[in-house]
Order: C-alpha cells, then sequence, then structure tokens
C-alpha cells in the first residue's frame, strides 16, 4: 500500500525543417550533487512543493537533503501511526484507515524523487545515502505491518466489512490493507516477527548492492576498440555515437560501445567483424561475472536463501507461490501452466529460425556455425531477403520529437481527447528532460508528464515509468508522472533518429503513463499504477499497437530530411515483418521468465551454491535451453528480478501481452481506434486502478476470461503460420 509501498526503494507537433532538429527546452538548472552541509537541509520536503501541480523543486533540491528527509519523514509517520493506533475511540474506516491513507505525506516525497534519481541520474553520494537509507527503511515498513495495536484495529474493521455500509473502493481498501498486514507477518508470533524484521533488512540492503554493483558492471563492461575499422557495419552516427562514448570516458583516439541491459546487444545487428562480435556479446554475457567488486553472483544466492527463508517463515511452500498469491495468476501452477503453453510453439519456430540464419551464412560464402552472437545479424539479412526490409531505410521517418508529438500524443487524442503542452519554465533533474501538461478534451488539467529519453553511465538500463506526485482525491493531489528510456543520443547537431523498437518502447511507456494520469481514485494505496505485477503492464503493451496503425502511422513517420510520408510500401513490409523472428523474440522472454520462477521456487534450506550451474539446469529443466537462444537476460544482471520489484514476476510480460492482445482484438472487432472505444477502455481498465479485482475488471471489457489464441496468432506462433 502506498502509505508504506513507497518505501522500499527501486521497487519501472511540428514537422521540422529538412535536416532540423528539435531544440532542447530551455531548462532551469538542475539540482546539484554537491553535498553542502546546512543546517535546513530536507525542509525543502517538509511541506508539498509550491510549484505547478506539486513537481519537484529539483533547481533547489541537494543531495545533502535526502537523508534528513528520509529520516524526518519516517519520524513524522511513526507519530501519525501511533496515533492512530493508540486512538482510545473504537476502531472506524475514517480514523483508522483513512487516516493511514492519510499519513506518511513527507516521506513519499522525498522518496518519491529519491527513488527517480536513483534509478535514472545517480551518483557516488546518492549511492551511498541509497545503501544506509535501505534497511532502515525496511525497518519502518515494519514496524508499522507489525505493529500489533494497528492491526488490531486493521483487523477489527476486517471482520465487521459487510456491516459497516462501505462504498466499493472503501470495501476493496480494507480488503487489500488487511492482505497485506497478513502477508507481511501480522500474524506471525513475536520471536518470528523479530526474525522477519532481520530477513527484511538483510534483502533490502543486498538489492540496493545488486542494483549498484549491475550499474557500475554495465559502465565496465562496455567493449573499448581502439581500430576503427573494427567497427566496420556501423553507421556514421553509430560510430560518432562511439567516440562520444569514448571522449566522455577520457580516451582519446578510442571508440566504446556501451552495454545495453539486455543480453542480445542493438550492435550486433552490424557490425560485420565476427570477432568483435563475439567480444561484445561475451562482454554482456559476463558483465556481472568478473571477480571483481562488480561481481554479483554472491548477492544472488544471498537474496535467494534470504527470500526463501523468508517465505517459509510467511508459511509458503517457496518464495513464488508468497509472491504470486495477490497477482492475477495467483500460483506458480498456473503460471508455469500459461509459459507452457508457450514453449513449444517458441521453441519451434526458433529453432527453424536457427535454420534459415545457418542458410544465410552459408549463403554468403561463410562457413562458421551460428552462434548467439551471430543471430541478430543473419536473421536481419533474412529479414531484407524476405521481406526486402532494411532498418536503416526506416529510421530516417522516426525522428523522436516526431513520434513522441505526432504519434504518441496523437493516439491519445484520438482515444481519449487529450491534448498536451509543453513547460520550459519548470526544473528538471538533468537538462535534457522535458515536461508536458496534460489536458482533457474540454481543456480541464489531468496531469503532467516528464520524458527523460537519452542514455547515460549513471542511469539504469532499460525503460520505465513512475510517479513524482501520485493521485489522490483523499489527499487532493493530481498526477504528475515521468517516462524515463535509454535511447543513443544523437552527435550535436545531428537528428535524433530512433529504431521501430525504439518507437514500440516509447508507447509501451506512454501506455505506463496513461494508466497513471487517468488513475480517478479517493485513497492511493488503490490508485493508478498500483497494481499486481501481472495486470500494470497490460495498459502499455496494448498502446505499442498503435504505433502501427494506419491513422497514428501516416501522422508521424515522415521523412526527417524531405518531409515526405512513409511510403505505403514500406509500410506494408514493417507490417509483413512484424512477426519475424518471433521464436527468437518469444525464446528469450520465455527462457528469462523461466529462470525468474526457478529461482524463486527453490525451497528454504534448499537454495542453490552456485549461480551458473544452477542457472543452465534450471533453463534445461523448464525446457527453455532453446537453441542459440539464451535468455533475455542472465542470472547474473537480472535487474528486474534481484532489485526491481519482479521476482517470481518476470512472467507478467508475458501475461500481459495475453491480456493486451485479447483486448486490441476487441477494438479490432469494435471499429478499432475511436474515440468511443478509448473512452470505454479508460473507464473499465485505465481509470480503475485496483478498486476491482483483476478477473472481473478484465471480463468487464473483454466479455469473458483471457484467452491464448489472439496472443499466439499476434505474435505469429499460431499452427498453421507461415513464417
Amino acid at each position: 500500500m502506498p502509505f508504506v509501498r513507497s518505501l522500499l526503494l527501486g521497487a519501472a507537433a511540428c514537422a521540422l525543417a529538412a535536416g532540423a532538429t528539435a531544440a532542447a527546452p530551455k531548462a532551469k538548472p538542475a539540482m546539484t550533487h554537491a553535498h553542502q552541509p546546512d543546517a535546513t537541509a530536507g525542509a525543502i520536503f517538509a511541506e508539498p512543493s509550491p510549484l505547478f501541480l506539486q513537481a519537484p523543486q529539483f533547481d533547489k533540491i541537494k543531495e545533502a537533503d535526502f537523508k534528513p528527509a528520509l529520516e524526518t519523514g519516517m519520524a513524522r509517520q511513526k507519530v501519525e501511526i501511533g496515533k492512530i493506533a493508540d486512538d482510545p475511540a473504537a476502531p472506524t474506516f475514517d480514523n483508522t484507515l483513512a487516516a493511514m491513507e492519510r499519513s506518511g505525506r513527507m516521506l513519499e516525497r522525498v522518496n518519491l524523487v529519491f527513488d527517480a534519481l536513483t534509478s535514472a541520474n545517480t551518483s557516488d553520494g546518492l549511492q551511498k545515502i541509497e545503501t544506509e537509507m535501505s534497511p532502515k527503511l525496511s525497518a519502518h515498513r515494519d514496524w508499522i505491518y507489525l505493529n500489533p495495536k494497528l492491526f488490531a484495529r486493521v483487523q477489527s474493521l476486517y471482520e465487521r466489512r459487510d456491516s459497516l455500509g462501505l462504498n466499493p473502493e472503501q470495501q476493496q481498501l480494507l480488503k487489500i490493507t488487511y492482505q497485506d498486514f497478513v502477508q507481511a507477518g501480522a500474524k506471525l508470533a513475536p520471536a518470528d516477527q523479530t526474525r522477519l524484521k532481520a530477513l527484511n533488512a538483510q534483502v533490502a540492503t543486498l538489492e540496493t548492492a545488486f542494483r549498484q554493483k549491475l550499474l557500475a558492471a554495465d559502465k565496465a563492461g562496455a567493449l573499448v576498440v581502439d581500430d576503427k575499422a573494427k567497427l566496420a557495419g556501423l553507421s556514421a552516427e553509430q560510430i560518432t555515437a562511439a567516440a562520444s562514448a569514448a571522449e566522455a570516458r577520457g580516451l582519446k583516439g578510442k571508440w566504446v560501445l556501451v552495454l545495453q541491459n539486455t543480453t542480445q546487444q542493438p550492435l550486433l545487428q552490424d557490425l560485420a567483424d565476427r570477432s568483435v562480435r563475439e567480444q561484445l556479446f561475451q562482454k554482456a554475457w559476463t558483465r556481472a561475472e568478473q571477480g571483481d567488486a562488480n561481481d554479483t553472483r554472491e548477492t544472488i544466492l544471498t537474496l535467494a536463501k534470504l527470500r526463501a527463508e523468508k517465505a517459509k517463515l510467511l508459511g509458503y511452500p517457496n518464495y513464488a507461490a508468497y509472491v504470486l498469491e495477490d497477482q492475477m495468476a495467483q500460483t506458480p501452477a498456473a503460471t508455469e501452466s500459461f509459459l507452457r503453453q508457450l514453449s513449444p510453439a517458441a521453441r519451434a519456430r526458433s529453432v527453424a529460425e536457427a535454420a534459415e540464419n545457418q542458410k544465410m551464412v552459408e549463403a554468403g560464402g561463410e562457413s562458421f556455425q551460428l552462434k548467439p552472437w551471430d543471430w541478430d545479424r543473419y536473421s536481419e539479412r533474412v529479414r531484407k531477403a524476405r521481406y526486402d526490409l532494411d532498418e536503416a531505410e526506416v529510421k530516417p521517418y522516426f525522428q523522436l520529437d516526431r513520434v513522441l508529438k505526432d504519434g504518441v500524443f496523437f493516439a491519445a487524442g484520438q482515444l481519449y481527447g487529450l491534448t498536451f503542452k509543453e513547460r520550459t519554465d519548470l526544473p528538471v533533474y538533468q537538462p535534457d528532460v522535458r515536461v508536458f501538461e496534460v489536458h482533457e478534451q474540454d481543456g480541464s488539467l489531468l496531469g503532467m508528464i516528464y520524458f527523460d529519453f537519452f542514455k547515460r553511465d549513471n542511469k539504469s538500463g532499460g525503460a520505465w515509468m513512475s510517479n513524482f506526485v501520485n493521485q489522490s482525491k483523499l489527499i487532493g493531489t493530481k498526477p504528475v508522472v515521468y517516462n524515463v528510456e535509454n535511447f543513443t543520443k544523437p552527435a550535436a547537431g545531428q537528428p535524433a533518429l530512433i529504431s521501430f523498437d525504439d518507437v514500440t518502447t516509447l508507447f509501451h511507456e506512454f501506455g505506463h503513463a496513461l494508466h497513471g494520469l487517468f488513475a480517478d481514485q479517493t485513497y492511493p494505496s488503490i490508485s493508478g499504477t498500483n497494481t499486481a505485477r501481472d495486470f500494470v503492464e497490460f495498459p502499455s503493451q496494448i498502446n505499442e499497437n498503435w504505433a502501427l496503425d494506419p491513422k497514428v502511422l501516416k501522422n508521424y513517420a515522415v521523412h526527417y530530411k524531405t518531409g515526405q510520408p512513409i511510403p505505403q510500401a514500406l509500410v506494408d513490409k514493417i507490417k509483413a515483418a512484424s512477426k519475424f523472428n518471433q521464436g527468437y523474440t518469444m525464446g528469450e522472454l520465455i527462457a528469462a521468465a523461466e529462470l525468474d520462477m526457478q529461482w524463486h521456487q527453490q525451497t528454504a534450506g534448499a537454495t542453490p551454491t552456485d549461480v551458473d550451474a544452477f542457472e543452465t539446469q534450471a533453463l534445461k529443466t523448464a525446457g527453455v535451453d532453446f537453441l542459440d537462444v539464451p535468455p533475455r537476460y542472465r542470472t547474473s544482471y537480472f535487474r528486474h528480478i534481484w532489485s526491481n520489484g519482479y521476482s517470481a514476476g518476470y512472467y507478467a510480460y508475458l501475461w500481459t501481452q495475453m491480456l493486451a492482445d485479447d483486448s486490441y482484438q476487441w477494438f479490432v472487432d469494435h471499429g478499432g481506434m475511436t474515440r468511443a472505444n478509448g473512452q470505454r477502455f479508460r473507464d473499465l481498465i485505465l481509470s480503475r486502478g485496483h478498486t476491482l479485482d483483476y478477473g472481473p475488471m478484465f471480463r468487464a471489457f473483454y466479455g469473458k476470461d483471457p484467452d491464448i489464441a489472439p496472443m499466439l496468432e499476434h505474435r505469429g506462433l499460431a499452427a498453421g503460420h507461415e513464417k
């Protein structure tokens, strides 16, 4: 519940003239990382920000503010919770549940900003504070959930829930709050609660350590190239970016190929030198296994052990069972059953794809056996041969600013009637960050969104959405959300051209943003994106579909030099190729999801002692040791499950693909992208938060339980699909 849930750190318009680039907005100075001891340190978070919609005062916030603000925020909430627990009046919804929802405002303000910066714009100082405060915040959460007087009040209300005259949202909040207390150990004996507190503190510390080690490993793992000839196959823009990355690290006359967060690296598609491809792949594969300070394996083994112990203490057979109890899937068996429905089709397709790639190797007069570092390069050749589609031909039609304003924003206008106004007067935490007001069709204010597009060395990999300000009618706040991506920043004076995969990412993260912006709840704990992992990715995945909608694509896909719209022949090629390589794409996701589930179904006392050996056996046991298809994330750099709240939850990306494909099929069957259909989806899904259980909420929109058939069809894995 947000009054304590957010305490766990780390828990994701105008056409330009030919050759022009989008001008960066004039931002007020970003926050400084300098430590400046001050008697008023932290006071900036004591009250809501005076800025528009309580936007963070990044021009005034200092690193030195965070520790005292977090400590003061916890102290304040302890007083607030103590008054609720010790209230001599009989428990009522208002003096207990609503009062709990009102508590912790300062702590939430500071933590939302701190979490954003430690993920997207961290520093040595912020990491030091994060390390120190993580176990303290975990202990604070335990102090609330394991408070016997507070739980007695909640339990009393829960036992009388049918006679309290509560409205549906209040009933849901009471049910979820009670379940959260029980899951947090409120019913354990005092000795077991003491042990649980110790476990939680250790886990919080280790999750922070993992996150920091991985960030350092990503940076240190970059491939340094000292001969430009070895970069053959890369575009001039890619080579310039590599030179800029080297210069930023003080490596004159060299080129640095930085690592993305995934196993496969985008540049493997273009690099002609096979030895360089192998070096780059191996750098990614072993980034966190170098036996140095950034090696994550011992941290992982301890985390797995502690999580299994925690599950046993709470009465669950394993950590996956503990995590999944309040998810849409509910049990590890249901999750495994779902994944096993996908595995055979993905495996069969990947074997066929590997054979085609091997033929392409031999067709070029080469004789080596295909390896993972060859896959992207030769599958791209297969794609070009089959569909006559060259990514270099496509990217000039995807200029970032145009995709955002005339694509993402345009689709939101068509479906939901939204309009956007850029703000350049609000402070941001990094000069590239952009800010937009969001307005309803009638002109009324809905909320605000920040965008942070480009990769930096002090930024975690991947893409995500979260809030700077949470929506709540009780508190009187509108949503202020942000999207973070890791696109390659163009050289100065060059246009920001992105791939179609990046376009999809932009639409995906904005789907999360819509979920947050459309929040319409009274109580913050069940507002917006405060939903299960295997539901929260649903709005984002369905939003990806609008990237190729004819009306939307025509509006944003314009050549950045000529101003000409993307040719229909090229659009047809993109659509025809959309189901290409799905054996690999689905296979790497399934392998990662199974790896996650295998790690978290280990029982206390029987957890692994060797990360690599367990990983190999786990993939084999699950039947997902696909030919030449490594998992999207290897155990040692699987940030989602070791430090980002997706433990026993990575399957959610696949589960929500099913929900999204079902729902997109509903749109297709009912007229597609219409204002009426968008409003229905907003009313029944996007604006509901967790005011309903997930099954009933989904059925209210789709008309029946989730169906895997549209997913297999949409992803090109249904029986009878050609390629």
